[in-house]
């Protein structure tokens, strides 16, 4: 396959007004090499490049295309909303039907809609902080928030993805008050109540980790996280911006809490509630809910929040998501994880295949399952560049981190299956075939 060559032209136009010629920097193929491909549309399962390269897509901007790029009933919705306008400032119908489709959905009793996860984490916290009174929170190594200056200690995602060491242009008393322990460790857990319990507004976690590559909770671990932080008066918040809506219609919330009878009192939203647009939102529990202006003390504002292109899209998008979408999603993720495993096993590839629901990932070289930040660390994450640029070769899109989840669409189909099944085979010997890159001197 020919590659990059305009990709390559834009690449370089774009080093020279952006910081790495990206705006999200995993983006920049960094961690595996190369140039960055730029991509001119999508369609069902399928990107093709600004070269004219198709490829089967296993990113879906990360996770909110769950029906597959360009599906035509999101079309026509969005461009219905964009002929009536696109942005109001005021209040308008498609968000509060889109709040109410999410608060039917989930454990939320009401929800504040915003532009980006951050921004829904950034808000939770103070939200937290301001209905307890209280400043520490609590955070897992590894679980990613988005880049709030508090929850950038011992992130996932893009931060260990290049390797950055610290968090530069944080200012240490921001992170003073933010507490870091392992994930699924609750032993840790347990110490930091015991030491601070009285200071801990809350304790923020990713439903299921996506960021440090799949890690799911081991079982019970988030019902004893809302036990604890009910025991102990701080508020529980569950970070589904990834996995909510695309592990069930009601998010991991319907895997995990639903099942136990346990609910968050906080909980973030994101990805496929936006339809591919910039949306996100942030609910729980109506007493603490109604801390927020302009009905209690606690400020949060924002000008596009609730942009009626946006929450069509999302709306539609949530809709569309019906048991059969579901079905046809778990099934592409499901045999899909099993050609990964039996090209790896065939390769003779060390390893350990992770899901949370529909999600997955590959950590390289761990030979028993991952379980928090210092496992996925660990990981051979050298041998995942040769993997992916084989993959690439051949027509699949991939992440280009090790560090970050696969995301199948409802529109992955038998064709889009048949291409990546022809693509493992070589993809696994090369990863088997990859070299230690020499130890620091």
């Amino acid at each position: 396959m020919t590659l990059t060559a305009a990709s390559q032209e834009l690449f370089d136009r774009a080093r020279a007004v952006s910081p790495g010629g990206v705006n999200s920097p995993v983006r920049a193929f960094r961690a595996v090499g190369g140039t960055p491909l730029f991509m001119r549309s999508g369609s069902g399962a399928w990107l093709t490049d600004v070269d004219g390269n198709r490829y089967v897509d296993l990113v879906g901007s990360w996770g909110p295309m769950l029906l597959g790029h360009a599906h035509p009933e999101v079309l026509a919705a969005v461009a219905e909303a964009v002929a009536r306008g696109t942005s109001f400032g005021t209040p308008s119908e498609p968000e509060v039907l889109l709040a109410e489709e999410i608060v039917a959905r989930t454990s939320a009793e009401q929800v504040r809609l915003v532009s980006s996860g951050t921004e829904a984490t950034m808000s939770a916290i103070r939200l937290a902080r301001g209905f307890t009174g209280r400043d520490k929170i609590v955070k897992f190594a590894g679980c990613y928030h988005g880049h709030v200056d508090a929850l950038l200690a011992e992130a996932g995602s893009g931060v260990v993805t290049l390797g950055i060491p610290g968090t530069p242009g944080v200012p240490a008393h921001v992170t003073a008050d933010t507490i870091v322990v392992p994930f699924n460790d609750r032993a840790a857990v347990e110490a930091a109540f015991a030491a601070y319990g009285d200071q801990i507004a809350c304790l923020i976690t990713e439903a299921a980790a996506g960021n440090m590559g799949v890690v799911p909770p081991e079982p019970g671990f988030n019902g004893f996280l809302a036990d604890i932080c009910k025991r102990d008066g701080a508020l529980f918040i569950s970070d589904e911006v990834m996995t909510g809506f695309r592990v069930t219609r009601s998010g991991y919330w319907g895997l995990d809490g639903q099942q136990e009878g346990w609910s968050p009192d906080l909980v973030t939203f994101g990805k496929v509630m936006g339809g591919g647009f910039p949306a996100a939102a942030f609910g729980g529990r109506r007493d603490v809910m109604e801390q927020l202006a302009p009905v209690g003390p606690v400020y949060q504002a924002g000008t596009l929040s609730g942009n009626p292109i946006a929450t069509t899209a999302g709306l539609t998008t949530l809709r569309l998501a019906d048991t059969d979408a579901y079905a046809r999603l778990d099934a592409a993720s499901l045999q899909l994880r099993g050609l990964v495993a039996d090209a790896l096993d065939s390769a003779g590839v060390t390893y350990s295949l992770q899901n949370a629901g529909n999600m997955f990932s590959v950590f390289w070289g761990a030979e028993q399952p991952v379980v928090d930040f210092a496992g996925a660390q660990a990981q051979e994450s050298w041998r995942y560049r040769p993997f992916f640029h084989a993959m690439l070769d051949a027509g699949v899109y991939l992440p280009p981190s090790a560090f970050e989840s696969w995301f199948v669409s409802a529109a992955h189909d038998e064709e889009a299956l048949t291409r990546i099944a022809a693509a493992l085979p070589g993809a696994a010997r090369a990863a088997a075939a990859a070299q230690a890159p020499p130890a620091p001197a």
